[in-house]
């Protein structure tokens, strides 16, 4: 018998929902019409889908980098736990340009750490 797989549950809100979403639906469609020189036109339904699309990722980071802020046995979410997730997770590769390694533990930085390149 097959097993429910992680997301089976996660696209059942998708559908016929027109009240209020999580992102603004507008500004994503703005994003979309800077994108590129040939964009013109957006189906209505593209906001709706790219808005469910990102709050899905955001979820699977911030899961990802809770677990390991559980692994290290706190229960507070630091800079250095996305950036864990970050390196530990493959559909997240893109990212490892964007956020630093996260210290060793025999490494102290001066001054705090900054985990964000700019």
């Amino acid at each position: 018998m097959r097993q429910p797989g992680m997301y089976s549950g996660m696209l059942s809100g998708i559908s016929g929902k027109t009240g209020p979403h999580s992102l603004p639906l507008a500004r994503i469609k703005k994003i979309m019409k800077k994108s590129g020189d040939d964009v013109k036109m957006i189906s209505g339904e593209a906001p709706i889908v790219f808005s469910k699309a990102c709050e899905l990722f955001i979820e699977e980071l911030t899961r990802q980098s809770w677990a390991m802020t559980m692994q290290g046995r706190r229960r507070t979410l630091h800079k250095d736990d996305v950036a864990s997730a970050v390196a530990a997770t493959d559909i997240f590769d893109f990212l490892v340009n964007l956020v630093s390694e996260p210290p060793n533990a025999d490494e102290d930085a001066p001054g705090g750490t900054n985990n964000i390149e700019h």
